[in-house]
């Protein structure tokens, strides 16, 4: 059991470029984690990592020793799973991050329900809007919405995202309906006041200026309208809150807003210029093999959200 542990330590620390990382997702201290790293160098008689204070890296021994150690331990997973009830069952520690306001609808509610399934499992759930360093911060998964940047991340796209222009019906009545983007320049409309997200403005789909040399170009394109009002603030569940009291027009997700056009307390307006959907998505550090229990959760999620009603029926 001690040359297995120091063969999972090995391939923490590797993947994750950080004895710390390693040390936060299995709940240890750094130190321990060193010691079996020193522990299974001195077994072997050689050196497999050269650790400054700065940095991990691997040594030619220890690249080629590490995919060997990545195999090996995914089948004995596989091993233990294929003799285990039900034949798959997982176990140990998961750590999850999301942002805030998603996380709280649509993350948080599902991990009682995914422990119900998997009982060996324990789950740490971050909330939180910065955009986390899950490799570096000892993280096995992150939910992310929106487009995502080239990186060294795996992401798997579970769902589609859209935005939306809503209001209540009250607002609308009382100040009429918007019938092309320039409009809402003379709406009250709600706004972030710092989102690196949006920093571009609201988007939307509208038809495109034939070019005369390419009269059978694109029909239309995304642009971005950065609109006014008179009230903005940092967090969006505060402006989802003035949004349906009647405070104005806002430009909200689908998953936070669907379920209130389902019931009418809110309405989508310039549904005619949405722009095109980005996605939810799932995502893990680069490596070959995944732990039994991210694989798991990650296909519980793409399962839960692709049920046609799951974002209405959600509160």
């Amino acid at each position: 059991m001690d040359k297995l542990k120091q063969l999972e330590s090995f391939v923490s620390v590797a993947t994750r470029g950080s004895l710390t990382a390693a040390a936060i997702a299995e709940g240890v201290a750094p130190a321990i984690m060193g010691r079996r790293l020193d522990a299974l160098e001195e077994r072997l008689g050689v050196k497999l990592l050269v650790r400054t204070t700065r940095r991990i890296t691997l040594t030619h021994e220890g690249s080629a020793f590490l995919e060997d150690c990545q195999r090996l331990l995914t089948d004995f997973a596989n091993a233990e799973a294929s003799v285990s009830a039900g034949g798959v069952k997982a176990s140990g520690h998961l750590r999850i991050t999301a942002p805030a306001g998603f996380g709280r609808r649509h993350v948080a509610p599902l991990i009682p329900r995914f422990r119900e399934l998997h009982r060996d499992v324990t789950i740490s759930l971050n909330l939180s809007d910065r955009v986390v360093d899950i490799a570096g911060e000892g993280y096995d998964c992150a939910v992310r919405v929106g487009d995502m940047p080239d990186s060294s991340l795996v992401s798997v796209r579970m769902a589609d995202n859209r935005r939306l222009c809503v209001a209540t019906p009250k607002y609308l009545r009382q100040h009429g309906t918007p019938q092309t983007p320039n409009d809402l320049s003379k709406f009250d409309c709600l706004v972030l006041s710092s989102d690196a997200s949006q920093t571009r403005g609201w988007a939307f789909k509208v038809p495109k200026v034939q070019d005369k040399a390419d009269p059978k170009g694109e029909a239309s394109e995304v642009i971005h309208f950065k609109p006014n009002g008179p009230m903005d603030c940092s967090d969006g569940q505060v402006l989802h809150d003035w949004c349906l009291s009647g405070y104005g027009i806002a430009w909200r997700s689908t998953w936070e807003v669907d379920a209130e056009i389902k019931a009418g307390r809110l309405v989508a307006v310039l549904e005619e210029f949405a722009a095109p959907p980005n996605g939810i998505y799932a995502v893990f550090p680069q490596r070959k093999h995944l732990p039994l229990r991210v694989r798991l959760w990650v296909d519980f999620l793409k399962h839960t959200y692709s049920q046609p009603d799951f974002w209405q029926d959600q509160p």
